[in-house]
């Protein structure tokens, strides 16, 4: 177990590697005798998981920007109530796929909402608390869509509410997350998601050592 508690997020648009990125890290670290908490944005807790069913479904085309942001950070409040501080607290390293950086890039940035509504409202939800680490896996929005498209294929047409945006939105959250990765480069660590799962999770072991040597 870690003498604290360490949280690590993964970033990025859909299709981009992310999520299995993420399980790859949890595995290594678990097999080194971490104590390791997994949890999702939009998600991680049963409350959450309602209201990601609400997001995601696509039939839920009337659904407003300004409601689904508030909907993304009642799923975040819930999370770091009943997840993330109790795992901190105890200890665990809490790796998490999304957080409120996907809120700023999707809706901030995506959206057009602005970042200030997004920062005042994570002030709310998640009370200052913030990843020591953001992996950000940045690939190129054609490959991410394409991905995307065919994982959705074989999983029997899972596609969601989001997968039905326009290429000009990606390019929108892609913009927003450069920038972000521009004013927070101690943070926010940029990993190419070129290449096979296994050279994208070296650059991802790589770059969490890096960091955790720095922050021991």
């Amino acid at each position: 177990m870690t003498e604290r508690g360490l949280f690590v997020t993964f970033e990025g648009v859909d299709g981009s590697g992310k999520s299995t990125q993420m399980r790859r890290l949890a595995g290594a670290l678990r097999a080194r005798g971490e104590h390791v908490v997994e949890t999702v944005e939009p998600g991680g807790t049963a409350v959450g998981a309602q209201i990601r069913a609400i997001l995601l479904d696509p039939a839920n085309t009337a659904l407003g920007a300004r409601a689904e942001l508030l909907l993304y950070f009642a799923a975040r409040a819930q999370n770091v109530d009943e997840i993330l501080e109790p795992a901190i607290a105890r200890g665990a390293i809490v790796l998490s796929d999304r957080w409120t950086d996907s809120t700023l890039t999707y809706q901030g940035w995506g959206r057009g909402l602005g970042e200030d509504v997004v920062q005042d409202l994570d002030e709310i939800a998640c009370r200052g608390r913030k990843p020591g680490l953001t992996i950000w896996v940045d690939v190129g929005v054609d490959t991410a869509l394409a991905r995307a498209g065919a994982r959705n294929e074989a999983e029997a047409n899972t596609a969601t509410r989001m997968d039905s945006q326009q290429r000009e939105f990606y390019l929108r959250v892609i913009e927003g997350y450069r920038a972000l990765a521009a004013r927070e480069p101690q943070r926010v660590r940029r990993i190419d998601g070129a290449g096979s799962e296994d050279e994208v999770f070296q650059r991802v072991w790589t770059e969490f050592q890096t960091w955790r040597g720095q922050n021991v």
